[in-house]
């Protein structure tokens, strides 16, 4: 006879209408996609850090000892060889390793400029509203400063391999996984973790807390720029806007003071921490925190309504080559 209901034989923790051979094939596909992905995050990493040394250690020494260049130019050329290199590197990785083409790293014009006009945009309007509120206060203007093109430069660097560590490589991996929500939410945790250095030892558990919310939301919409664009540069576009307008407002980025004597105005807290961001500066203010969660929300049913919202591999159970049923006698 059958087994029907509680007798069928099935454990309650299976899926309905797997067998025991179909849950252990699962489970077994699940695991090696989880080894494969942690393999190319391996690979994809050590070839980034790799670019970024073989710049800094070899090239740059090399060119000095050779051409006598002063320091200025040099760091120039640091600056320009490791963004090359680094994206170099990522190609390499998705030639070699994913056997792709990069697609990610296609121009797109119009994708850049949107990118960085919403992203300077958004963080402008949160700290517009703060000062409306009173929270801020412009207290002098000194103009344009002297190696203040240099810092925006350094931001844009900065902001490009942010990009490539963490929304073409850890995403994008986690994403082919476990799908677009669950890579999400993981890099924009990691990310913010990531930040904690800026104020650790200065920021009391509030600002903390506060900071690792509004930067997991920040994560999570540059996460979401890159599912919509599919573009390291019109991320990084949004990325770096978003922090050299923080650097000319005269306030803290993520934390750090020393880039405040090159805004061209000085500005000063007037209102408590939730409101002004404290020491991690507007980013970590209730106002931007409220906008970047409306805004990510906004993005994430655009992105769903245009099917950009993948499910992992993991996922997909019906990808598995189904078991042929065991003969019953009846």
């Amino acid at each position: 006879m059958r087994g029907t209901g509680c007798d069928s034989g099935y454990p309650a923790s299976r899926y309905p209408g797997q067998s025991m051979g179909q849950t252990q094939e699962f489970t077994v596909h699940h695991f090696r996609l989880v080894i494969a992905a942690a393999k190319k995050l391996l690979l994809a990493f050590a070839a980034l850090l790799g670019a970024v040394l073989l710049v800094r250690m070899l090239l740059v020494p090399g060119l000095q000892a050779i051409f006598h260049f002063d320091d200025s130019v040099a760091s120039t050329v640091r600056r320009i060889g490791i963004i090359v290199f680094a994206v170099l590197a990522y190609w390499a990785y998705v030639r070699m390793v994913e056997n792709r083409q990069p697609s990610e790293l296609r121009p797109a014009m119009l994708a850049i400029l949107l990118g960085g006009a919403s992203g300077g945009l958004l963080i402008a309007i949160s700290m517009l509203l703060v000062l409306a509120l009173g929270g801020y206060e412009i207290t002098a203007y000194r103009g344009l400063q002297h190696g203040l093109l240099g810092i925006g430069g350094f931001i844009v660097i900065a902001a490009t391999l942010e990009e490539i560590a963490y929304r073409c490589i850890l995403f994008r991996i986690l994403e082919s996984v476990w799908g677009t929500i669950p890579a999400l939410c993981l890099q924009a945790v990691i990310f913010a973790l990531r930040h904690l250095e800026n104020i650790e030892g200065r920021a009391d558990m509030q600002e903390l807390v506060t900071m690792i919310v509004s930067v997991t939301l920040t994560g999570s919409l540059w996460t979401l720029v890159f599912v919509l664009s599919r573009n390291l540069w019109a991320t990084a576009a949004n990325h770096a806007a978003w922090n050299f307008a923080i650097i000319l407002s005269g306030l803290p980025l993520s934390g750090i003071e020393g880039w405040r004597r090159m805004a061209p105005m000085i500005a000063e807290y007037r209102g408590p921490v939730w409101l002004t961001g404290g020491l991690f500066g507007p980013e970590s203010s209730i106002v931007t925190i409220v906008m970047l969660a409306v805004t990510v929300a906004a993005m994430l049913y655009w992105a769903k309504r245009r099917n950009r919202l993948i499910g992992g591999a993991a996922r997909r159970v019906d990808a598995l080559k189904p078991l042929q049923p065991e003969a019953r006698h009846a």
